[in-house]
């Protein structure tokens, strides 16, 4: 990958001054790093939520992104939710776009979209759906490929799911994988900072999506993500997406198959490994929430049933193993161990 696509900007467009300086930043920083810049984003329209958070400066933003166009060569993209979004941009001169996941679900608002820039030279990126759905994704790309939007793109941001885990949305990578394969010639985008939702697990994931192959990175970045009106916790400042882009390592830089095979498993291990580390943190202080419960209603903090439901559970998804089952009878001694200790000292 010798051009990998880099993506960077705000979550949401704030003010003049917020974005000619995280701009101003990305340009020097990059330019000292060597670092090219693709794409400039910020959020003009943001879907929220909670319709009293922030929601973007609108259209009087459009205006300071082509300022920082002519300022500093970044090429703006912006996200369109409506066909009157495109048409605006159109009137500003913005011609690259991205459809955020609410709207990737609505399969008449995603048509809607692509006959208002149909014939328009533009760059249309689709981000997956929020439900884990690989045909909803693949039918708005080809909405737009059947407009006759030549250059598109495919946007993997995660996937929303009930269940605990470390990251904000699933990454379920097997759906953009099997998206490139139906579109094999159709740039990949990751966006790291909306699968993790953890600035300190953006560059594993995104060296896990640059070793499936994926053409580049959409992160969200931000002069200063404290104060941010949207997304505070998951954007980056300039001076971290410049160290976390200098620390990965692209196709073009492996010299070995074998050297490449290996880098990408331990990178998987090292995200799995991670996400044990935080979930054993997450378990231990359930087990603390428990234990005063227990206490509180004067209940034993020693329950055989119940640990016995946990032990099925682990032996459920057991390898067939005869090594693993010994690894997991000690692993099971220790923690429950540690599980007893804990409530006993609350106790």
């Amino acid at each position: 990958m010798s051009n990998p696509i880099i993506i960077a900007g705000p979550c949401a467009a704030e003010s003049r001054e917020q974005l000619f300086g995280t701009a101003q930043q990305i340009a020097d920083i990059f330019s000292e790093k060597g670092i090219s810049l693709t794409y400039f984003r910020a959020g003009i329209w943001k879907p929220r939520s909670n319709p009293d958070d922030f929601s973007g400066a609108g259209r009087q933003a459009l205006s300071w992104l082509r300022e920082i166009e002519r300022d500093f060569h970044f090429a703006p993209c912006v996200e369109i939710a409506r066909p009157e979004h495109a048409a605006a941009c159109a009137e500003e001169g913005i011609t690259n776009f991205w459809i955020g996941s609410r709207t990737t679900v609505n399969p008449f608002l995603v048509q809607e979209i692509a006959d208002a820039i149909s014939g328009l030279p533009c760059t249309v990126m689709v981000k997956n759906p929020i439900n884990p759905d690989l045909n909803l994704w693949a039918g708005g790309i080809e909405r737009f490929l059947k407009n006759g939007n030549s250059k598109v793109l495919a946007i993997h941001r995660g996937f929303s799911q009930n269940s605990e885990s470390i990251y904000r949305n699933a990454p379920i990578w097997q759906i953009p994988i099997e998206l490139k394969l139906r579109f094999p010639e159709i740039p990949l985008i990751c966006d790291p900072s909306h699968i993790t939702g953890d600035p300190s697990l953006i560059a594993s994931v995104s060296q896990i999506a640059l070793d499936f192959g994926f053409d580049g990175l959409m992160i969200e970045t931000h002069i200063n993500p404290a104060a941010a009106l949207s997304d505070s916790k998951q954007q980056i400042t300039p001076a971290m997406l410049a160290e976390i882009i200098s620390s990965l390592i692209f196709k073009s830089q492996t010299t070995s198959p074998t050297e490449e095979a290996l880098r990408k498993q331990r990178t998987i291990l090292y995200n799995i490994d991670s996400q044990i580390a935080e979930l054993l943190v997450k378990r231990m202080q359930i087990i603390d929430n428990i234990a005063v419960i227990k206490k509180d209603n004067n209940l034993p903090f020693v329950q055989p049933q119940q640990w016995g439901k946990v032990v099925e559970n682990y032996k459920s998804k057991a390898l067939d193993d005869q090594q693993y089952k010994i690894f997991l009878d000690k692993f099971l001694e220790l923690l429950h161990q540690q599980s007893i200790e804990r409530q006993s000292k609350k106790q």
